[in-house]
C-alpha cells in the first residue's frame, strides 16, 4: 500500500474511476489529481517549496500519467520532470503511464525515462494495481 499517489489525466471520469479503484483496492491512503502535465509540475513546485522550507511534506510515491492531454501532455511532463531538479529532489517518485494508446512506439519511448516503471492501458483495474511492484 502506498501513502500517496498522484493521478494526472484531463478526463474527469478517468480521474474519478482511478480514485474509486485505488480506494477499493486499498492501494493508497491519499490520492491527489492534476488535469494535465502543467498542473502536475505546479504540484511538484509547491512540494519543492515546502521541502525547501523544511516543512513536513508527504510526496507521492507513484504517478499514474496519461499521455494525451491538452496544455501539457504526458511526454512533455516526463521531459521536464526527468531533466529538472524535480527528479533530483523527488528521486523516489515512480511513474506508470496509463494511456489508451497501444502504439508500440509509445511503449518503447516510455522505457527511455528512468522513473517510468510500466506502461498500462486504460482503464485502471484492481488486477492492475495488484500487479504493481515498486521495489
Amino acid at each position: 500500500m502506498f501513502t500517496k499517489i498522484l493521478c494526472v489525466d484531463d478526463d474527469a471520469i478517468t480521474l474519478m474511476l482511478c480514485k474509486k479503484v485505488i480506494a477499493k483496492a486499498e492501494f493508497s491512503s491519499e490520492i491527489d489529481t492534476s488535469n494535465n502535465g502543467e498542473e502536475a509540475l505546479k504540484y511538484f513546485e509547491n512540494l519543492k517549496k515546502e521541502k525547501e522550507a523544511n516543512n513536513e511534506i508527504l510526496e507521492p510515491q507513484l504517478i499514474f500519467l496519461d499521455l494525451n492531454m491538452p496544455i501539457m501532455n504526458g511526454w512533455e511532463f516526463l521531459d521536464i520532470f526527468s531533466k529538472s531538479d524535480y527528479y533530483t529532489i523527488f528521486p523516489e517518485v515512480k511513474v506508470i503511464v496509463l494511456s489508451s494508446t497501444i502504439d508500440p512506439r509509445d511503449i518503447e519511448k516510455a522505457k527511455q525515462y528512468p522513473m517510468v516503471l510500466n506502461f498500462l492501458s486504460k482503464p485502471i483495474t484492481i488486477e492492475m494495481l495488484k500487479s504493481i511492484n515498486i521495489k
